[in-house]
């Protein structure tokens, strides 16, 4: 059967959605390939939050087809993903050679096209369109080219899509309206990896915290994403649960108190909140305040004080001026983020942002860039420096992925460990000293117990 090279852009509900094809393809018989070298199929799963993750991928297609279709001119090119959904028949425009071009909706589709241009039966196939029910068609799990025996974590999506519309944002034009799946659907996948061997789950979802808004009623103050939680809480054999991306909006009180109620629940909270400024969260269309954002980071120090709490940020939004960039540092500096994803705003189309006046210059994005990640990588030190001498539990998920020699595991507040260990570690939970810290990585021993 042919061979298939996926290259995955952008976030994790990509990686995710390529995880998936990949087993689909297996599962039909197809191999999977380590490079686009002698492979008979290569695919592009793209994003488009920024211009720049777009034009890599169009790089990578052109220098791809340029070199391919000299020798192989049989090999198949395809987009998919964000960038896909959002240019469309654009995109075989642009690059003739390109033969396949799917939709967000339409991964599950990816095999049967393939086995039409194969054949022979097709020769390009472009599909954007919507499909009801394609929120429950990504559930199939493949690691690296095995089977998921050897997982130890994993992503679970549990609904695609996107209603916020922020100002700057592209995910509602490219994934759609938020779509849930059921929970009876979600904790049968999950059971299913637990009896594979994975011992922790991360929930994906556009905005994760919006999950069952408009099917699931809150019940008991229970809002249906706590409900879900709380089901897959019950699932014997799963020692962790995660979940990205939230929305701050979505931390009300019944959220918070899961932390404390649902020892599975990890301290850790990836909570973007992209501007310190008042004035630029409301052009953003975020729907908080500073006050509101700071106001859930105490309550979820005051239930978890060492609670693992990271961030995205937008530097150079329009019309952002040195006030407003100054808001954004002194909130860095109040909430001590333990890390954050700093973005150099970049216009999308058919986006409000995109047309708003006062675009700012590339060096005045780069220049805050700079001054921000200064800042939040010197306060991210200190709390790493806070764990030198400390023991701390991990998760060991399998080598490190810089020396293979090494293993490596993740706290509860999602804090890399790489320590001296082997195979039969992976898939422990185990206890470590750290000794040092590096740049965002911690290094520790196994702690050797009970010596009296």
């Amino acid at each position: 059967m042919p061979s298939v090279y996926i290259k995955t852009y952008g976030c994790q509900m990509n990686e995710r959605d390529s995880e998936a094809v990949a087993a689909q393809l297996v599962a039909k018989g197809y191999t999977l390939a380590s490079s686009e070298v002698g492979a008979d199929v290569i695919l592009l799963n793209t994003c488009s939050v920024r211009d720049a993750a777009e034009q890599k991928a169009i790089g990578k297609m052109q220098n791809i087809a340029a070199e391919i279709r000299r020798n192989r001119p049989e090999v198949v090119l395809g987009f998919m993903g964000c960038m896909a959904q959002s240019r469309g028949q654009q995109l075989i425009d642009k690059l003739p050679d390109v033969d396949l071009v799917i939709g967000t909706q339409k991964f599950h589709r990816t095999v049967d096209y393939l086995d039409d241009i194969l054949a022979g039966k097709r020769t390009k196939v472009v599909d954007v369109g919507e499909e009801q029910g394609s929120e429950a068609t990504i559930r199939e799990h493949i690691l690296n080219g095995n089977t998921a025996e050897n997982l130890v974590t994993a992503f679970v999506s549990i609904m695609q899509g996107c209603n916020q519309y922020c100002t700057f944002c592209i995910v509602p034009y490219t994934r759609g309206e938020e779509r849930s799946r059921t929970i009876p659907d979600i904790v049968a996948e999950c059971r299913e990896l637990i009896a594979r061997g994975v011992r922790e789950i991360t929930l994906l979802g556009q905005i994760v915290t919006s999950y069952g808004k408009r099917d699931i009623p809150i019940k008991d103050g229970k809002s249906g994403f706590v409900q879900l939680l709380e089901a897959v809480h019950e699932i014997e054999g799963l020692e962790r649960i995660r979940f990205t991306s939230p929305h701050p909006k979505g931390y009300g009180d019944d959220l918070v108190e899961a932390y404390a109620r649902l020892p599975k629940l990890v301290e850790s909270a990836h909570l973007p909140v992209q501007s310190g400024s008042d004035r630029l969260l409301k052009i953003m269309h975020r729907g908080y305040t500073r006050e509101r954002f700071l106001g859930i980071l105490e309550k979820l120090r005051r239930i978890k004080p060492n609670m693992g709490i990271t961030t995205d940020i937008i530097v150079g939004f329009p019309g952002e001026t040195d006030a407003d960039f100054e808001e954004t540092l002194s909130l860095a500096r109040e909430a001590k983020f333990h890390n954050a994803y700093i973005f150099k705003y970049s216009p999308r189309k058919d986006t409000p942002a995109a047309e708003m006046p006062d675009q700012l210059p590339q060096l005045v994005k780069e220049e805050r860039n700079a001054r921000l990640l200064a800042l939040v990588n010197e306060i991210a030190a200190s709390h790493y420096e806070n764990y030198v001498g400390r023991q701390t539990q991990i998760l060991v998920e399998g080598p490190s992925k810089k020396n293979s020699a090494r293993m490596m595991g993740r706290t509860r507040t999602n804090k890399i460990v790489v320590f001296e260990g082997s195979e039969r570690h992976r898939g422990q939970l185990m206890d470590v000293k750290i000794n040092r810290a590096g740049s965002f990585t911690l290094y520790g021993d196994p702690a050797i117990l009970n010596l009296d």
